[in-house]
């Protein structure tokens, strides 16, 4: 059998990991020429397939693939671009296939979250309506930590780190200060229907920080929630509060909400923290700082945890492994053998269980009154948080690689997304 090329392509929020998972596909590709000729990345995305713009990984050096390894964020370029169904946009998945055909991609892997696994499982289909055979493999990645099958995603880890650390740090300053200063310190960190990232923050309350945690699961309580402040400061002089973005009132609302929607309908989020901050200013007096984590929780790659670097690393070598066994419509999994020792092993999960289907905190996961976490979510957590993997360094900062991404000659003519 000819040997074909493979297309890869990032999607969505980009991680501190994604391009480890990329390290893998890619490096493990180079290790079956038989099967896999070259790999093509998508330039931003899926966008890069449909307006052809794909990039040519094989005119990059092994060292600076290897490079990948350590570096955050997208090499390839990310996009939020979701196609809808083949009957709604027949139009997109010929186009699809067409450039597939062009450049004879037989393996598409596509690297992201809920939205590309269900992109990811659409494409699958093409091979039966469409005429024309593509292995299509989901590579996880999301620090939401929302996909269900998967004990964690790739992304996840090294964001709980950060978040665990920052929130810390940050509450060891104002202990020091509450005396005559700051008694309040709110962070906002990311999670739209899921307290995964929250729960993190709570880790704290283990090295003595009197915190309170806001989730997505739970419905927000004002009055419950500024009398459980007045307890903290008034037992510990001073309150650290970790907020969710998706926290919302009963009705549904996000305390966050923007009233703007981002390309897949998801509400644009970002503002709690100061809702939060001063409500409670509003009701307690106290004064306050806060923080929104935003792109500094995920892109932090000099804080990322091992096994996270190692998980996001193994699903993307299994992944090609899986493809070049046959298998299509499947996204490797992480398995959790053991927490105590930490072991894990690669499993994997069919697309159809996988596509439009959120994991969601455990209701056992979550304290009685809400606002912390229980014994069994952090046998869960510490694991993923353990172990340093720091990059190289040069001149104080990180050394990371800034790819060529050499373009590969188009072949069709152009298309309009």
């Amino acid at each position: 059998m000819t040997a074909k090329n493979a297309f890869y392509a990032q999607s969505g929020g980009v991680t501190a990991v994604i391009n480890a998972s990329a390290c893998g596909v890619i490096e493990t590709a180079r290790q079956h020429t038989d099967k896999i000729a070259n790999v093509y990345a998508g330039r931003n995305g899926i966008i890069g397939a449909l307006t052809e713009d794909l990039i040519d990984t094989g005119r990059e050096s092994a060292e600076k693939i290897a490079a990948l390894r350590h570096t955050p964020s997208g090499g390839f370029g990310s996009c939020r671009y979701k196609l809808k169904s083949l009957e709604a946009n027949k139009r997109e998945y010929e186009r699809l296939i067409e450039v597939f055909k062009a450049h004879d991609i037989g393996y598409f892997f596509y690297n992201g979250g809920g939205d590309s696994a269900d992109t990811c499982y659409k494409v699958s289909q093409l091979s039966e309506k469409m005429g024309y055979p593509v292995q299509a493999v989901h590579v996880p990645k999301t620090v939401d930590n929302d996909l269900p099958i998967t004990d964690n995603c790739p992304g996840f880890g090294s964001v709980a780190k950060y978040i665990a650390t920052s929130t810390l740090e940050a509450s060891f300053d104002v202990r020091s200060m509450c005396a005559t200063s700051t008694k309040i310190f709110v962070i906002e960190v990311m999670g739209r229907h899921a307290g995964w990232i929250a729960a993190a923050g709570a880790l704290v309350a283990d090295q003595g920080i009197p915190v309170l945690t806001l989730f997505p699961e739970v419905e927000f309580d004002q009055d419950k929630f500024l009398a459980a402040v007045k307890a903290k400061v008034e037992e510990f002089g001073y309150c650290t509060v970790c907020v969710s973005e998706g926290c919302h009132w009963p009705d549904g609302r996000f305390l966050a909400e923007q009233g703007t929607r981002d390309a897949f309908g998801h509400a644009q989020l970002g503002g709690a923290a100061p809702v939060v901050a001063n409500m409670i200013k509003d009701a307690l007096g106290h004064k306050f700082h806060w923080a929104v984590a935003d792109y500094l929780q995920r892109a932090a790659r000099h804080l990322a945890s091992k096994s996270d670097v190692e998980q996001a690393y193994a699903l993307g070598k299994a992944a090609v492994e899986y493809a070049i066994e046959g298998h299509n419509s499947i996204m490797p999994t992480v398995v959790r053998k053991s927490s105590d020792p930490y072991v894990w092993e690669i499993g994997k999960a069919p697309l159809s269980e996988v596509a439009n289907v959120e994991k969601f905190m455990p209701t056992d996961f979550i304290s009685d009154d809400g606002y912390g976490i229980t014994d069994k979510c952090r046998e869960y957590l510490y694991p993923l948080i353990q172990g340093e993997d720091y990059p190289p360094y040069e001149k104080g900062m990180p050394k990371y690689v800034t790819l060529d991404n050499v373009a590969v000659a188009k072949k069709l003519g152009a298309f309009e997304v």
